[in-house]
């Protein structure tokens, strides 16, 4: 595997002119999540349009979600036995038969709720092979010293395609399900070729058998290392806690009274936030105290979601949520970064597993809780609450995890 050197190349050096790998994997990740974002739209609008019932729409989620409690741990142990851009791709070409599936059950008027929803396991089941291998593979392609810029840049084509992938879906929507239905399909087999092409030092480990201890072997590396349970647990109750998003049609339409055109713009606040924090951070490393500043960063997100809770004014809104996506940035660089250097490589993809399962967990169970809590203390309170909740989470992760909270830099104190 190619490490960090002590060449003489200028520092602000983008990591993506001299590494054409990490170029690949940008542009194969760009369009992959492109067509992710358009074929979740496509199956929600088809799922409506079918039944007209938001308990519909609810399954959707649920049946991408469920089926990776099963597969996830899976998934770590084939990141790290396999070829992981391989496994990236063959995710990919199974999302795009999906998609052309999709296309021929609607042209040929035998597509049903329950066709969608088996395809939605099927997306949820695949969807655990893709992140835990994408996530591994990104430490592979690039020196120790770029990877935290390198996830940087990562960052800002996931938020770039999270705003951009729904519009466009809809652009495609109004032309036809069908139109969107095989442009994913199209997009998905391109990024395919381009993930299968991606090049690094692949060494095969050493066989061993499967076994339940090999398969759980990342979730307990993680037990017994406080730095890597203290990042990956506060990311889990920190967007538990501090997550908004659900409440977000309240606030549009009883609280700030904008409407579904203002609903739009409060939800892309916090990925416009991401993205210029993401721009700034791929150009310019983090540097020294990195503990600090992630506890920090997660501070001001609680408190930038608990001031929401409280704003009345809707510009003011639009700048909380985006001051919020831009702080949950630099936790989720420093987080990430931290996980890929403090993990031997022959580890990576099990632990990825991990964090990818405790990341779908904090993402659903945050909804819950806030449609809990909201019930219970209203929706301001709610938000509110959370907020200052998810101050408390890091303060207490301060003192619970030493090691995280001192750590200094983001250079590996792991030999290899």
């Amino acid at each position: 595997m190619t490490r960090a050197n002590n060449s003489s190349q200028p520092v602000a050096q983008a990591p993506m002119r001299k590494h054409s790998s990490l170029t690949r994997f940008l542009i194969a990740r760009a369009g992959s999540i492109t067509a992710q974002q358009m074929l979740m739209l496509a199956i929600s609008w088809h799922m409506f349009d079918l039944t007209s019932s938001a308990w519909s729409l609810g399954l959707v989620g649920l049946f991408q979600f469920a089926p990776g409690l099963a597969t996830t741990f899976v998934a770590g142990h084939c990141a790290d036995r396999m070829h992981r851009g391989r496994i990236v791709a063959a995710c990919l070409a199974a999302q795009a038969v999906t998609a052309a599936l999709l296309a021929a059950s609607t042209v040929t008027h035998v597509v049903t709720r329950d066709l969608l929803l088996g395809l939605s396991l099927v997306l949820g089941a695949i969807r655990p092979f893709q992140m835990s291998a994408q996530q591994a593979l990104l430490p592979m392609l690039v020196p120790q010293n770029l990877l935290a810029r390198s996830m940087a840049l990562s960052t800002v084509v996931q938020q770039v395609c999270v705003i951009a992938g729904p519009a466009l879906g809809g652009l495609l929507f109004a032309m036809g399900v069908n139109t969107l239905y095989l442009t994913c399909a199209a997009v998905f087999c391109v990024s395919a070729v381009m993930y299968a092409i991606i090049h690094y030092d692949y060494v095969p480990p050493p066989r061993e058998p499967v076994t339940a201890q090999t398969v759980l072997a990342g979730l307990r590396f993680v037990w017994s290392n406080p730095l890597l349970l203290g990042a990956i647990s506060l990311d889990l109750f920190a967007v538990l806690f501090g997550g908004a998003t659900a409440l977000l049609p309240v606030y549009a339409k009883e609280i700030l009274h904008v409407g579904p055109q203002g609903l739009g713009l409060l939800r892309c606040a916090p990925a416009a936030g991401a993205l210029c924090v993401g721009l700034v951070l791929s150009r310019r490393a983090i540097g020294s105290s990195v503990g600090k500043k992630l506890l920090v960063a997660v501070v001001i997100y609680g408190m930038s979601i608990a001031a929401f809770g409280l704003s009345r004014s809707f510009l003011l809104s639009l700048l909380l949520l985006a001051v919020s996506g831009g702080a949950d940035t630099i936790s989720v660089i420093v987080r990430q970064t931290l996980i890929q250097l403090e993990t031997p490589d022959l580890m990576r993809g099990r632990v990825a597993a991990v964090n990818t399962l405790f990341i779908g967990a904090s993402n659903q169970l945050g909804e819950f809780e806030s449609g809990m809590t909201a019930t219970a203390f209203g929706v301001v309170g709610s938000v509110v609450l959370g907020g200052f909740a998810t101050v408390l989470v890091s303060l207490a992760w301060s003192h619970l995890f030493k090691p995280l909270a001192q750590r200094k830099t983001l250079q590996s104190q792991t030999a290899r």
